[in-house]
């Protein structure tokens, strides 16, 4: 493919926050007119929910998968089943979304954040290494942007100190690393269903997992810790409602069926960008690991400051004029920058668990996380779905061979 070397009109790129950029339709209506026919709209007692947990563990393979309310509720789940005690240390990355942080402050733990490499922004067994202490109780490693982490570095760190770790999958669907499903290389592998993901029901969760006594903790958290099933069921410890709805169930039974499809079309897509790119100044996508499929929730650009004046910034400036929606940085502050890490906003104004951890544990100077500052920086992050054309590629390398002239010169 070759880049246009004249301006063209502004084309609109499919959206995945409408239909344009969605595969819902006839299936997932059928599905859900079904759901409502039954009368059964609880997970408890219907079997839209039961098939989607099974169906998920046999496209993912593992013997277990519990569907729940949403990403952050995968998350707890994940991390109720490690069963922290107060003051423990789960280390996590400080690109990520609060969805996957609040729920270790929730069951009393620490998030102790890893610096990134900054060409991924994906924490690494480097990073992660400084961070451990004698409190900590397990690593969460994400997947960002649907590109694996570098895991086998990571497990045998994590075997060393005999650490679960817990695989954060929500842009990641079917993403492999060295031939393995992400979400399975680890202890347990966490999912989001939300709106922008690579399937979704607007809302919703799985999580997954080999062990069987995990997938029974992660049953019983998302169940309010109800003993659904059992000779005499109690509430066998603290826990909530996070159970999936029947009408959730059944537009991600369908959109399951077109997931394999997606992450192809987008992998696809991503390849002839990659291709068409090549050699503009001062941009280059993110490195992808030897052996490792990039699904591409988004599609990231690394942008040179000194090739590009004002990197970036000026370009997202330049394509947002062309009708491409893209994000400088991807998030405009590490994690620990937020309110609940710099004021320890937590349970009224008790500031705990904060309030139990190391000071070390607590230290967010910027000079500890200079590759994710660096990583922010220099990223670009570009709209991505499965209903991108060639033709709307064409039109995105267009467009950014346009800016980067413009503003160079």
């Amino acid at each position: 493919m070759q880049i246009a070397t004249t301006a063209v009109e502004t084309l609109i790129l499919p959206s995945d926050q409408d239909a344009s950029g969605r595969t819902l339709g006839d299936l997932e209506i059928e599905l859900v007119t079904e759901a409502i026919r039954s009368g059964t709209l609880t997970s408890t007692k219907g079997n839209f929910v039961k098939r989607l947990e099974k169906e998920f563990a046999d496209v993912i393979g593992v013997p277990f998968a519990h569907a729940c309310s949403s990403g952050t509720s995968a998350i707890h789940a994940a991390i109720s089943a490690i069963d922290p005690e107060p003051g423990d240390e789960i280390i996590t990355s400080p690109i990520t979304d609060m969805g996957a942080l609040t729920p270790i402050l929730y069951q009393c733990a620490i998030p102790v954040f890893a610096d990134v490499n900054p060409k991924t922004l994906n924490i690494t067994a480097e990073t992660i290494k400084p961070m451990i202490s004698e409190r900590t109780r397990a690593i969460v490693v994400t997947h960002l942007f649907g590109n694996p982490c570098d895991l086998d570095p990571i497990l045998a760190l994590a075997e060393a100190h005999r650490l679960p770790v817990i695989e954060d999958c929500a842009q990641a669907f079917l993403a492999a690393y060295k031939g393995r499903t992400v979400g399975t290389i680890g202890t347990i592998g966490c999912f989001s269903l939300q709106q922008g993901k690579h399937i979704t029901c607007g809302e919703g969760g799985l999580v997954i997992t080999k062990d069987e006594r995990l997938a029974r903790r992660m049953f019983l958290f998302i169940n309010k810790a109800f003993g659904y099933g059992d000779p005499t069921p109690d509430h066998y410890y603290i826990a909530l409602n996070s159970r999936m709805s029947e009408l959730q169930g059944a537009v991600t039974l369908a959109q399951l069926q077109k997931l394999q499809a997606s992450a192809q079309i987008r992998g696809e897509r991503a390849a002839e960008l990659t291709q068409t790119i090549r050699g503009l100044r001062g941009i280059e996508p993110f490195p992808v690991g030897n052996d490792c499929r990039h699904v591409y929730w988004k599609y990231c650009l690394l942008v040179d400051p000194q090739a590009i004046p004002g990197g970036a910034v000026a370009l997202a400036g330049g394509l947002k004029t062309r009708g491409i929606a893209s994000s400088p940085r991807y998030i405009q502050k590490p994690a620990f920058m937020c309110e609940i890490f710099q004021k320890r906003r937590t349970f009224g104004n008790s500031e705990f668990p904060f309030s139990i951890a190391r000071p070390e544990a607590l230290q967010y100077s910027r000079d500890r996380y200079l590759q994710t500052y660096t990583g922010l920086d220099q990223t670009l992050v570009l709209p991505w779905n499965e209903n991108y054309t060639s033709h709307h590629v064409e039109y995105i390398a267009t467009c950014l061979k346009e800016v980067i002239e413009n503003i160079c010169g």
